[in-house]
């Protein structure tokens, strides 16, 4: 028996299913924030090179590795000889990563309780071969990726929580696509080319299901670091003051006051040592002197996150007289050392080159599948033939300003560095200033130029930038990559050949969307007043597209 148009709009009536309902949630949480997840994606991505990036940006440094317990003893005679009467140094030992010695020092405070504070002092260098000091251009290198990655740049906390929201949507979102998802294998091996709409949603669905793990895990692991800020309230009912609940979830050291009495400083070396040996052959990271010289004295070491997964190592207290070993930190219960393994999990500085170039590539993915929805959206739109409203141009000024534009925001972070003088004074603050100024300022500049241009022009920018960084490092610098391959300088060759390969990857996608033609507009012929289209109907054709 055939349908009469009333039992046809009253099947378009239908309740929403769970898939539709999934459907309708996985898109406007991608794209509510789909713009700020991207940054995140690839400035975090960045980040798993960290260290790297800022030995890039102090060429000036050509340091050897050495052992921790050398460079430990180099850095205690430093300090004996220029600030024996300290309240506490805090030294940052080399590791194959990062090869100088790092020491901030705590001058005692003034007796006088009516005098100013201390003012702070500046960071020291050492070369962690001689101990000489060392100096180099100023710089917050890779720092400025990390910290970006979930602070973006704004006031304290509200970074931190915008960075939380964004990432709650995107768990919701990972979430909701496998839910929505109908092909989820097949899709993963299907990539279909010159498709418009289609080759957009093949792409998303391989970059979203090809590390869909790592997508989760990175986004859950994410949220958990910053867990105690986003849900503070347990802690809150439970403790009257918040530094309460944190030394007793992850311990403190004690902190004995001076005794007045002068009393040589035990030699550095064997504590290290013994720390090693306790540890099973574990790296001691930072070493924490308080009260030097004095009867009272004590020295904590603090184990890297290097050798192990869970990020919240453990320490061991001596006594800076004798060396006897007085404590260490306790073991940490279920909760706390899951809480290390999702930090260390997250950071993945346990990681050793290949499981670390395989977090970027993974990384990159995820900053893809961002980039792909956000498309997709405008894709969809486009292809109805529907007359673009305000939110849809809007909508693709922020793709092009995101997807196209952060990356040649991010080059000039790195070309200021070598472009503006190595002794100027605030350089720091200039190199984070460029990388803004151009980010925005070519965002605003295709304002003015038509969507079709503007995507071409703006990632061609993006490439000639980042290919320009070799070239102005062989020329500010005596580490070029022809030096730095007679020199066997691999971390200067793989960065450069890093910035090649990725100027080249933006300049493929600048020919590919000078390629990209006009979608035909797809006549639909009117329907009857009975059969309009419900959200029901909206939201099935929206579950079969994705």
């Amino acid at each position: 028996m055939s349908k009469t148009p009333m039992s046809k709009a009253t099947e378009m009536e239908a309740p929403r299913g769970l898939r539709q309902s999934m459907a309708w949630i996985h898109t406007w949480l991608g794209l509510l924030a789909g713009w700020i997840l991207f940054a995140m994606f690839l400035t975090g991505t960045a980040s798993y090179f960290r260290p790297e990036i800022t030995r890039w940006m102090q060429p000036e440094l050509q340091l050897a590795p050495v052992s921790p317990r050398h460079a430990a003893e180099l850095a205690v005679a430093h300090m004996q000889a220029t600030s024996p009467d300290d309240e506490q140094w805090y030294i940052y030992l080399p590791d194959d990563r990062m090869v100088e010695t790092r020491i901030f020092a705590r001058a005692r405070p003034n007796p006088d309780p009516d005098a100013p504070p201390a003012p702070r002092r500046p960071e020291i260098r050492l070369d962690p071969a001689t101990g000489a000091p060392v100096t180099a251009r100023e710089t917050r290198g890779g720092e400025h990726f990390y910290r970006f990655h979930f602070q973006l740049q704004l006031p304290h906390p509200w970074g931190r929580w915008l960075a939380g929201v964004c990432a709650i949507f995107m768990l919701a979102a990972i979430i909701s696509g496998v839910v929505t998802h109908k092909r989820f294998f097949a899709d993963f091996f299907m990539l279909r080319w010159n498709k418009g709409q289609r080759s957009w949603l093949d792409a998303h669905n391989v970059s979203a299901v090809l590390a869909l793990p790592f997508h989760a895990m990175i986004t859950y692991t994410g949220l958990i670091t910053l867990v105690a800020m986003y849900m503070p309230w347990p802690a809150v009912a439970n403790y009257a003051k918040p530094a309460t609940f944190y030394a007793e979830a992850y311990g403190r050291d004690e902190e004995v006051p001076a005794a007045g009495r002068a009393a040589p400083l035990a030699s550095i070396g064997p504590m290290v040592d013994a720390a090693r040996a306790e540890w099973g052959g574990g790296t001691p990271r930072t070493i924490v002197i308080r009260n030097p010289n004095d009867a009272a004295a004590t020295v904590t070491i603090q184990r890297s996150s290097a050798d192990q997964i869970n990020a919240r190592a453990g320490s061991i207290t001596y006594s800076g007289v004798t060396g006897a070993r007085l404590s260490a930190s306790p073991a940490p219960g279920a909760a706390i050392a899951t809480a290390g393994v999702m930090l260390g999990l997250h950071l993945g500085n346990y990681a050793g080159p290949v499981l670390r170039w395989t977090y970027f590539l993974l990384g990159l993915t995820g900053t893809a599948m961002v980039g792909t929805g956000l498309l997709l959206w405008t894709a969809k739109r486009r292809k109805s033939g529907a007359k673009p409203f305000f939110g849809f141009r809007l909508l693709e000024r922020l793709n092009i300003a995101t997807i196209a534009c952060l990356p040649a925001g991010m080059a000039a972070f790195l070309l200021a560095n070598r472009l503006i003088p190595a002794d100027l004074a605030g350089r720091e603050a200039l190199e984070v200033k460029a990388m803004y100024w151009v980010w925005f300022g070519m965002a605003a500049l295709m304002l003015l130029r038509p969507v079709k241009r503007a995507w071409p022009e703006a990632l061609g920018l993006s490439a000639a930038a980042f290919l320009a960084l070799p070239l102005v490092n062989m020329a500010t610098t005596d580490r070029g990559l022809i030096a730095s391959l007679m020199r066997g300088d691999t971390l200067f060759v793989a960065f450069d050949i890093a910035m090649i390969a990725i100027g080249a990857l933006l300049g493929f996608g600048a020919w590919r969307a000078t390629q990209v033609k006009a979608a035909p507009v797809r006549k639909r012929k009117p329907l009857p007043p009975s059969a309009a289209p419900s959200l029901t109907m909206v939201a099935r054709e929206a579950v079969d597209v994705v």
